[in-house]
């Protein structure tokens, strides 16, 4: 018998198409979550698309989030043809799916669903990831594309992230013990307790009418804890005064982000983070530290390891020390993303001197807080090259609980160099040996910098810049992290003005007052 010669591939693909329209007949896997998968890649798309420093379409960015199915399944290829979103298993095609409209984002949204659907029937390894793996895959590869900082969040994590930004549930206040009486051994600033007038070293006699004495620490501060808005009566005895019963509502208890302490005759801060509270903790804390007695010399502000936090956090702390000037430029694509943070406080620390050490670890919010003091001849930055994150990211909520950070915007120093990928270049460097060190400490004593030129190289800089460029900057004093000689250098320039005020970086160059001139 002759035998019929086979049909060209495409024409394959038409009759397969024809027999089973869009060829929907492979039934999507009952365990994936179509509905939720599309409504968020849908809302997504819709918010990423105005908001990124290069203009990206819908339909572009769709397919590369498409790859995310080849991610966890290598036999499964997803592909843009002639109209059709078109799904590929080994020698041929499982779906096919109309591509929509470029910029409607809730259908591409749906269709990429559709398209993680049929994928999911046919592939075991996308059912062990779940609906959950296949969206977050989606987001990956998305990204991989064009931002290392953009991402994605799923419920469970958005929600940990949510309450370390926000606070935990709760009264802000911590019970210690003396002999046989409890006390008020610390209370979180800005807490229920702080708010109440509840203070450390105050005697807790009850806590909700039951007396205190004869029970156990740990059983104690666990009966503090409950759900936010609920109630408690506590009943404290000031020193020296009548006892107290306070009706407490519990509540968003700043997470505790600042910590100042004396060494010598220094006012040693460390930051460990800028979160919600954190305006508020440095305020109160430089101002505690300002008061004690002996005063304090100079300001020491630790910053390393510090990874940032919220950018209106960092311009609040940044406040305290500086009364005018820019604090930092933000420029993006979306209009909504320009913004310009201007110092509008006080000095606090009434001109002292200022050190701010840092590392190659310290980054984005931390890195506006070190070169706005530094840009304005505040302080004297001490440490090694930072990580050079210069990019903001927005936040929205996604259906499900879910949140993605897009980002939108770079972030310009006050003299106009751009923080994105060349970081904050230290006056004093300590990433290149103690012998190199002690020079510029001696340098600086005698009235001269070594680091002069890295520094004016670094403040002229602007954006867009070489990769070349920057990293011969940055190996002037390269990123490092647990170097010793910090706080030997920061004694040394508090110790002696002449080696302080060299330090500074006020000759360089002229702060850049066109936000247009900087690029973008």
């Amino acid at each position: 018998m002759k035998r019929r010669p086979a049909l060209p591939f495409w024409r394959s693909l038409t009759l397969l198409c024809v027999i089973l329209p869009l060829c929907g007949a492979y039934a999507a896997a009952p365990g994936f979550d179509t509905a939720r998968a599309g409504a968020v890649w849908g809302v997504s798309l819709a918010f990423i698309a105005p908001r990124t420093l290069e203009p990206l379409g819908i339909p572009q960015m769709a397919v590369w989030g498409l790859s995310g199915i080849t991610a966890l399944d290598p036999d499964l290829t997803v592909q843009e043809q002639a109209g059709k979103l078109l799904l590929y298993g080994p020698n041929r095609v499982l779906f096919a799916a109309p591509a929509p409209a470029p910029t409607d984002a809730a259908a591409w949204g749906d269709a990429c669903a559709a398209i993680a659907a049929h994928a999911y029937a046919a592939s075991p390894t996308l059912m062990r990831a779940g609906t959950e793996g296949v969206i977050r895959s989606f987001f990956d590869e998305l990204f991989n594309h064009f931002d290392p900082y953009s991402r994605y969040e799923a419920p469970r994590e958005a929600n940990e992230d949510r309450a370390m930004r926000l606070g935990h549930a709760g009264l802000g206040l911590t019970l210690g013990r003396e002999g046989t009486k409890f006390l008020v051994a610390r209370v979180a600033p800005s807490g229920p307790a702080d708010q109440a007038g509840i203070a450390a070293g105050m005697a807790v006699l009850a806590i909700n009418g039951i007396p205190t004495a004869g029970q156990h620490l740990a059983a104690l501060q666990s009966s503090l804890a409950g759900t936010l808005g609920t109630t408690i009566t506590i009943t404290v005895r000031p020193e020296k005064s009548l006892p107290q019963t306070i009706s407490l509502t519990r509540g968003l208890v700043p997470t505790q982000s600042v910590f100042g302490a004396m060494d010598q005759d220094m006012a040693v801060i460390r930051v460990i983070g800028f979160d919600r509270d954190t305006g508020e903790q440095f305020a109160a804390s430089l101002g505690a530290l300002m008061s004690a007695t002996p005063a304090p010399k100079g300001i020491v502000i630790d910053l390393r390891g510090n990874r940032g936090g919220v950018l209106r956090q960092s311009a609040l702390s940044v406040d305290t020390l500086l009364s005018h000037g820019i604090i930092v430029r933000t420029i993006g694509r979306d209009p909504g993303a320009d913004r310009v943070f201007r110092a509008e406080g006080a000095d606090l620390a009434h001109g002292l001197p200022v050190i701010i050490l840092v590392d190659g670890a310290t980054a984005s919010a931390a890195e506006v807080f070190s070169a706005a003091l530094s840009d304005n001849d505040r302080a004297v930055v001490i440490g090694s090259t930072t990580l050079g994150k210069g990019l903001v990211q927005n936040v929205t909520n996604l259906p499900g609980g879910g949140e993605l950070f897009v980002t939108w915007s770079r972030m310009i120093a006050p003299r106009g160099w751009p923080l994105q990928g060349l970081g904050v270049f230290p006056q004093v460097c300590v990433s290149l040996g103690t012998n190199v060190l002690d020079q510029q400490i001696a340098a600086l004593k005698s009235g001269s910098d070594m680091l002069a030129k890295s520094l004016a190289e670094t403040r002229a800089a602007r954006a867009p810049m070489p990769l070349a460029e920057i990293l011969a900057i940055r190996d002037s004093c390269p990123a490092t992290v647990g170097t010793n000689g910090y706080f030997t250098a920061a004694a040394a320039l508090i110790d002696d003005p002449v080696a302080y005020h060299a330090a500074l970086i006020r000759p360089l160059i002229t702060p850049a007052v066109n936000p247009s001139a900087n690029g973008t």
